[in-house]
């Protein structure tokens, strides 16, 4: 099972926390896992080599931090294992232009930025994606329901290698973890949470102070009425609210709907907001005591970069042979 952020933002939020790494600690148990900060799709759009650099060590620690266990499973920087670069480099042979093309995340990007100014890499992600995935021969892979589009090129990619030139790769499934909690902006609470929005005000990161924490509180958007009650539709702010409560206690959306039966909404804020102040700030905590020692932390990356190449590279020697490239001696 394999999985990864981007090292895109000075930390994580709220969001990736429900959406992503609290599932990851769970899937230790159940699988082999890899995880991965993917500094090399970091590139694919302008980016500050310095900022790159220090978010990369900033999202390995708030993985530690949010519970990967570096015994438990391989956590390592993508650039560390050259076979990812090698191997999307053979699928791109076998990826049609038009294939590529239609993948929404790029069309998405390109509206934005204008065509002429989105990268080669940008336009290749997927094809990158897919050798990620397919190097470790991941049987699942936990995305959203936004990445399911790249999880079936990366099959259709497999399958294609594997009529082709033999059986080489495991077909991956999607693995869509439907009681996630989702968490939305707090000031567009029809909007997951998301480090790209335009504004910060509505994102709760990581790292955030409990000062931060109670002010973006304090202006999270509610609904009309009164009523604390359960209803995305009618009501998606304080039902956004309702849903933090639940993620961070582990009581079920209606056991919090009824501890504030009869109060109105500021009492709910300030609840939710003592809650997150003390989530967050551990959080926060446990993140700078590991980035205060940057030698653990290459040691660590270092420690999952030698398992991931172990595994990386067994399936890269297959899909060469397979390719017929000639067997020279490779470091």
């Amino acid at each position: 099972m394999l999985s990864g952020a981007q090292p895109t933002a000075d930390s994580y939020h709220l969001g990736n926390y429900f959406g992503a790494f609290k599932q990851w600690v769970a899937l230790q148990d159940e699988f082999e896992a890899f995880y991965f900060v993917p500094d090399l799709h970091a590139v694919t759009v302008e980016y500050d080599p310095a900022l790159l650099r220090e978010r990369t060590y900033v999202a390995a620690a708030q993985f530690l931090a949010a519970g990967v266990d570096p015994d438990r499973s391989a956590l390592f920087v993508q650039s560390h294992v050259p076979e990812h670069a090698q191997l999307a480099w053979v699928l791109g042979g076998i990826t049609g232009f038009g294939e590529a093309s239609r993948m929404t995340q790029f069309k998405d990007k390109s509206v934005k930025g204008g065509q002429d100014l989105s990268s080669v890499g940008l336009f290749t992600y997927p094809i990158l994606m897919a050798a990620d995935i397919l190097l470790y021969q991941a049987d699942k892979v936990p995305v959203g329901e936004d990445q399911r589009q790249h999880v079936e090129l990366t099959r259709n990619l497999a399958q294609r290698f594997n009529h082709r030139f033999g059986e080489t790769f495991t077909v991956p499934e999607p693995h869509i973890v439907k009681a996630t909690a989702k968490i939305y902006d707090l000031q567009d609470p029809t909007s997951k949470m998301s480090g790209s929005n335009q504004s910060h005000a509505g994102v709760v990161d990581l790292t955030d102070t409990p000062k931060q924490v109670a002010k973006k509180l304090r202006s999270a958007v509610t609904d009309s009425g009164t009523e604390i009650a359960f209803d995305p539709v009618a009501k998606p702010g304080i039902s956004n609210l309702l849903s933090i409560y639940s993620a961070l206690t582990g009581d079920p959306v209606e056991t919090v709907v009824a501890e504030f039966e009869g109060r109105q909404y500021g009492h709910l804020k300030v609840a939710l907001g003592d809650l997150l102040a003390e989530f967050v700030g551990a959080f926060g905590d446990r993140t700078r005591e590991l980035l205060d020692d940057r030698g653990e932390l290459d040691r660590i990356l270092a420690q999952g970069a030698t398992q991931a190449r172990e595994v990386a590279a067994t399936t890269l020697d297959l899909v060469y042979e397979r390719s017929g490239f000639v067997r020279g001696i490779r470091p």
